[in-house]
């Protein structure tokens, strides 16, 4: 078995830790692959949270002492997800705390609220995911491809690929915006005890016909050449808490009430500015 002084590696600077932090790659990662993940933005930003006001490192408490790269997943040229493992370290008790790292950044999700004769209903997606071997019922959403951070305008994109309806960018209501940047960065966290992804979530709503609550019922959309295999399904609103296991759905639900509850939401647009463009 090979020492890891032959294993590939190399040093980063990490401000807030010990000295030079030292990056390893699993056994059998390409070379090529451990560079990339490297220079990848996951990667960066996550050791760019690490310093941050409530990073593990900001206080002294914890130490970081090697990462080793397990697994880089290409989406086109850029790194799309990055599988590693930190070794942070407790000072007082010298014992790690776990460390494993799904890493696959920002996402948006739009809650889409189209009210027709009175009756309000969301418009979600039901798509294959095979981690969890299931088809589900979800919002529409979609990973950020970018690092300018534009997560209004990928919601709106993702919205379009997934469902065909095209939002007016200015009726968006950011509802992560709407919770303490303090402690929770605006974002949505769903799974940070294994995963680093953080959510946008964003509120659309419009006037339609009971035709085009119909049309949209079972419509199939999606960008096949992307895997995407994508039925959508209309529920009734005051249903929806109970119609779905997705986390991004659930989440938003508990946003959009509390925010009607403070009444901070922003005035709904008018009927005649929406439903032209659904």
């Amino acid at each position: 078995m090979a020492s890891s002084d032959a294993q590939l590696g190399a040093t980063v600077e990490v401000p807030g830790a010990a000295g030079p932090v030292r990056v390893v790659a699993a056994a059998g990662l390409p070379e090529v692959d451990f560079r990339k993940a490297l220079d990848s933005a996951l990667f960066r930003r996550w050791l760019e949270n690490l310093q941050a006001e409530r990073g593990l490192l900001a206080h002294g408490k914890l130490s970081l002492r090697q990462i080793l790269i397990q697994g880089v997943d290409m989406f086109g040229q850029r790194v799309g997800f990055l599988k590693f493992k930190a070794d942070i370290v407790d000072e007082e008790t010298q014992s790690k705390i776990p460390g494993i790292v799904f890493a696959r950044g920002p996402a948006v999700a739009v809650l889409i609220l189209l009210e027709s004769k009175g009756q309000i209903y969301a418009v979600l997606t039901e798509q294959a995911r095979v981690p969890i071997g299931k088809f589900i019922l979800e919002l529409p959403a979609g990973m950020l491809d970018d690092e300018n951070g534009d997560f209004v305008g990928t919601a709106v994109r993702e919205v379009e690929e997934e469902t065909g309806i095209k939002l007016n960018l200015g009726d968006m209501v950011d509802l992560t915006a709407l919770l303490d940047p303090a402690t929770t960065g605006c974002r949505m966290l769903p799974s940070p005890g294994g995963c680093d992804e953080e959510i946008g979530l964003f509120l659309y709503r419009g006037h339609v016909d009971e035709e085009t609550i119909s049309a949209l019922q079972g419509k199939e959309t999606g960008l096949r050449d992307h895997g995407e295999l994508i039925k959508l399904r209309v529920v009734p609103y005051d249903q929806l808490w109970r119609s779905t296991s997705d986390a991004k759905a659930l989440s938003a639900i508990a946003l959009y009430e509390m925010a009607k509850k403070e009444g901070i939401l922003p005035p709904s647009p008018p009927s005649s500015g929406s439903s032209s463009n659904l």
